[in-house]
């Protein structure tokens, strides 16, 4: 028997309906209206905090951003301070507070706190920058050239197309590779202006930091303003596919000496950051080499003595973010709970930990300033906002108001809280939510959201593409389980589905399914199940293997064949260590022979939507081409929605709207009466 817990989800920041007002249907169109929040800085004495703000114009299919200023405490409303066409970013105070340094397009700028006598200091666009803590330097990531294209080696022909490849990552994510490799650099600064050449303190073919996702956050400054720590990837080629190991470098600035702090970690070693007193570098780590959804701990390495310290060694959770506290007694960082993100406090010394937020709701990005932390908050109804949190107490201000005119208009979801038994008699979170203006006595089609990573977690998320309110808003009930393979319920919870892909978590997904079900306002009949990447294997394994549950299934980007994945994905790593290892080794992991969705084909009966896209390298277009022709071959109705400029992601604003409008024709047509 399973507990109800009923938390309504209004809309975040008092998003409330006017009564002269008729609410409208949430409408695909209105995700790509609403401003994309991003927390930059605070100002040193954290009166003022910087954020970004994206708005996409659909005609134009393109997007810009902005920056914005606010106070902390409130007291004044947002003020813009870029109006650049395309993209400004990475908005940083220099350290005296008198100036903000930001990227136009790529290009280093620099203005005055209220956004007045904006000029140019940089020349060449750059992947991030950052102030030294005395403001005599910049750091800044740059593309550095290490590999020789076909051009470099045949200049005769210079009109030739093709690549020579001899070792593995020649892709990643949704790009070829472009012989380059970031590279942290340093440059001397006074006054507003570059002065002196810049220094490549790496000066190897490495990744430092590592792509596509690290950016200038993974560079640090000790306070002293002589010493800085950055993240790399030491490996290439072959062994950069097949291993996780990112290590923690120290460059000092006066002897000009690099040196290895994380020896002996092989694992992901990530997030550097000086306490404010200088004594101490923390950073993220994960143990297991080849796991990339191991526990993250909190590392604190003694700079005087050498030691290092897991914060976290009594905590059964992953450290997913941290910011030093102003006095260096403690750090806060984020973390999963109860199908959540929420901040918590360790204190340094007794590794006492202290959750500060609590509620249904996810906290983002966050900074500390003197007792207050500046963080985004979203949930399920609301895009991520700028809140103040007090340290002490967790009480929460907002600050911005980006979204909330547009938002009014529509009637908010509710999202009720549901514990699920699953078939090993443990409880399974399990996120349920109601379409607007919700009536018990009527029965509705209901779609089960099945997540993706396959270790990430369900929480109260707000997507662009795949958005739980949207969903509901067009009138069905979405069933969103954190089955095995999340975190936020324990390591143990977070690492079973590595090698059991087709096992617990399939019957954890069938077990919330077959719950929510049995409510008097779910038509059984008109069930559906979607999801993309590993929500999309889900989905094609449950294809065969449903028992007639579902009338219709959607994969977006999902793993069809185990062995053809195997041979055409990229980042090997994560293959290898989810699935045993490669399908040839002897034993083979039984992975391949029990759970690849294609041994079940002949079990299809129910009609089936195929999106892929072509510049998918981590799930390569094969699998979605698969699918689709067994479906065709089967005689099953179905559809294949091919994106040739998309990746794993779909970005484009136009093509998301293409993406919806075809995700929602298809559960019209099978689900709705």
């Amino acid at each position: 028997m399973h507990r109800i817990m009923l938390c309504a989800c209004l809309a975040g920041m008092g998003f409330y309906n006017s009564p002269a007002q008729q609410p409208r249907v949430f409408a695909p169109e209105d995700l790509w209206k609403l401003g994309r929040v991003a927390l930059q800085d605070v100002s040193p004495d954290g009166a003022q905090a910087l954020y970004t703000v994206t708005w996409y114009d659909l005609t134009a299919n393109s997007g810009n951003t902005d920056i914005y200023s606010v106070a902390t405490n409130g007291s004044a409303p947002p003020r813009k301070l870029t109006a650049f066409p395309g993209i400004e970013n990475n908005a940083r105070f220099r350290p005296d507070g008198k100036r903000i340094g930001f990227l136009a397009n790529g290009i280093l700028w620099e203005m005055n706190p209220d956004g007045s006598d904006q000029y140019q200091l940089g020349t060449q666009p750059v992947m991030g920058f950052s102030y030294s803590p005395k403001g005599d330097y910049i750091a800044f990531v740059q593309p550095v050239k290490y590999r020789q294209t076909v051009q470099d080696i045949y200049p005769d022909l210079p009109l030739a197309k093709g690549r020579i490849i001899d070792e593995l990552m020649y892709r990643h994510w949704n790009y070829w590779d472009d012989y380059q490799d970031p590279n942290v650099f340093i440059q001397p600064y006074q006054n507003g202006k570059l002065a002196g050449e810049a220094v490549n303190i790496v000066q190897k073919a490495i990744e430092a930091p590592v792509e596509p996702f690290d950016g200038i956050e993974e560079v640090a400054w000790h306070p002293s303003g002589r010493k800085l720590a950055y993240s790399a990837k030491p490996q290439t080629g072959t062994a950069y596919a097949t291993g996780t190991n990112t290590e923690i470098y120290l460059y000092d600035l006066d002897t000009r000496q690099t040196a290895l702090l994380s020896k002996g970690m092989p694992g992901y070693d990530k997030h550097p950051a000086f306490s404010p007193d200088g004594r101490y570098l923390a950073w993220l780590s994960m143990a297991t080499p080849g796991y990339e959804a191991d526990k993250n701990r909190l590392i604190v390495l003694d700079m005087q003595t050498g030691s290092l310290e897991d914060l976290s060694a009594n905590y059964d959770e992953s450290m997913d973010a941290f910011q030093w506290a102003p006095d260096a007694k403690s750090l806060y960082f984020r973390a999963g709970v109860n199908a959540t993100w929420q901040i918590f406090q360790v204190a340094f010394g007794n590794k006492r930990i202290r959750q500060i937020t609590n509620g249904q709701w996810d906290m983002g990005a966050f900074l500390a300033t003197g007792n207050r932390l500046i963080a985004l908050r979203n949930d399920m109804n609301t895009p991520a906002e700028l809140y103040a949190v007090e340290a002490a107490t967790g009480a929460m201000q907002p600050l911005t108001f980006t979204n909330r005119d547009l938002l009014e208009q529509f009637s908010s979801i509710t999202v009720r809280k549901r514990l699920v038994k699953t078939t090993d008699g443990k409880d399974m979170h399990v996120w349920v939510a109601l379409p607007p203006d919700f009536d018990p006595t009527q029965k509705y089609p209901a779609l089960l959201l099945c997540q993706g990573g396959p270790q990430s977690l369900v929480s109260q998320f707000f997507s662009y593409r795949w958005n739980v309110r949207l969903m509901a808003s067009q009138g069905y009930v979405v069933v969103a389980p954190c089955r095995r393979g999340m975190p936020g319920f324990g390591t143990e919870w977070n690492r079973q589905i590595s090698g059991d892909w087709g096992g617990q978590a399939m019957q954890d997904l069938l077990s919330a399914i077959d719950d929510v079900a049995r409510e008097p306002y779910v038509d059984a009949q008109r069930l559906g199940a979607v999801g993309a990447s590993y929500g999309g294997f889900s989905v094609y394994w449950l294809a065969g293997n449903h028992q007639k549950r579902f009338k219709t299934f959607i994969s977006h980007c999902g793993t069809f064949n185990l062995e053809s994945w195997y041979g055409t994905t990229e980042e090997l790593f994560f293959a290898n260590f989810d699935l045993g290892g490669p399908y040839w080794d002897q034993p083979r992991h039984p992975a391949y022979t029990k759970f690849s969705p294609h041994l079940f084909v002949k079990n299809w009966d129910a009609p089936i939507l195929v999106i892929h896209s072509e510049k998918d390298f981590r799930v390569p277009i094969g699998e979605g081409i698969q699918a689709f022709q067994a479906a065709q071959l089967r005689g099953i109705p179905s559809r294949f929605l091919y994106l040739p400029e998309e990746g794993h992601w779909v970005l484009s604003p136009q093509t998301s709207i293409l993406w919806q409008r075809v995700f929602f024709d298809w559960l019209q047509r099978w689900l709705k009466k």
